[in-house]
């Protein structure tokens, strides 16, 4: 038995929406709150998703509400609000209004729900992450980021397809920032436990890390507006599965790191292990050398935005 009894998903749009949908589907609290400012919206999405429970037979209570104060006592945290880049947007003006958002929640998480485990999915993730850490004090394993468990997601399934092979057979780690730095991990690949490396030949590998590395873009330009969000709930709902039942997962997320990796007080895309209270360890795992210095590069990338984030005015 699980004692999470409440999980607030901050935000219902498309990825607040789906995600509300399977948490509920898969009973995974007693009650999940979408929460949004906009008026109905949140009401509508959860009464339609509970209307669903007599044919799927879940039992959770899904609800909805414009009020941060529908935080209150919640044991998880779920933070999608945001916006995305739109053109003629500059990254500093994304920064600007994400980092808004993410503070008032932050703050209203910090007030209501002081002792909750937050999952934030807001981008650019592994800054807003820091971000809504550093606002909150929580201790670090208590907050974290959906990054690379997506992007591994995509990555392994790419490598199924190059090999007509089950997804599921495939295991690997996408490491770094969620973005054109991330880092797939070829040399923890394998298929069945055999290595990736003996499977395809280099231009075939390098044209999956591409493809994984745009995996996002890729689904933007396909749908022409909007992105993606079937994919992304369903790694959050993998994360989110991980607290509730305490899994001890080895999952890729963005995490705090304390000198594994040679870098300290950033939050980037690493092996970590997941259960009930968050983030229990950071494993360190063997890279390349040439992996080694694209995670420096990736880590790099988001120092280079956590600066740009303290320069804008409070």
């Amino acid at each position: 038995m699980t004692d999470i009894s409440k999980v607030v998903v901050l935000g219902a749009g498309n990825i607040g929406g789906s995600l509300a949908q399977r948490l509920a589907e898969a009973d995974l609290a007693r009650e999940v709150v979408l929460v949004d400012i906009i008026e109905g919206l949140p009401q509508g999405k959860a009464l339609d998703i509970q209307e669903s429970a007599p044919i799927l037979g879940f039992s959770t209570h899904v609800t909805g509400s414009t009020s941060l104060d529908a935080l209150s006592g919640a044991d998880v945290v779920i933070e999608t609000a945001g916006l995305a880049r739109k053109p003629g947007m500059s990254r500093s003006d994304l920064l600007s209004k994400n980092a808004a958002i993410v503070k008032a929640h932050a703050e209203a998480v910090r007030g209501y729900a002081p002792h909750a485990v937050v999952l934030v999915v807001t981008n650019p993730v592994d800054v807003m992450t820091h971000w809504f850490r550093s606002i909150t004090e929580f201790p670090p394993a208590r907050v974290f980021g959906e990054s690379g468990t997506l992007d591994t997601a995509r990555f392994r399934w790419f490598v199924a397809d190059a090999l007509g092979v089950a997804s599921r057979d495939v295991t690997g780690f996408v490491l770094g920032s969620h973005g054109d730095t991330m880092v797939p991990v070829l040399s923890l690949t394998s298929v069945s436990g055999v290595p990736l490396t003996r499977l395809l030949p280099a231009d075939r590998l390098a044209a999956i890390v591409e493809r994984t590395k745009g995996g996002g873009g890729e689904i933007v330009s396909l749908l022409k507006s909007g992105s993606a969000y079937y994919a992304p709930t369903a790694s959050q709902a993998e994360l989110i599965r991980a607290i509730v039942h305490d899994e001890h997962r080895l999952l890729s997320a963005s995490a705090h790191l304390d000198g594994e990796f040679g870098e300290r007080d950033v939050y980037i895309g690493a092996p970590v292990v997941i259960g009930r209270h968050g983030v229990e360890r950071v494993v360190e795992v063997e890279l390349t050398p040439t992996e080694r210095q694209a995670f420096s590069a990736s880590v790099a990338a988001v120092r280079a935005d956590l600066d740009l984030l303290s320069q804008l005015p409070a």
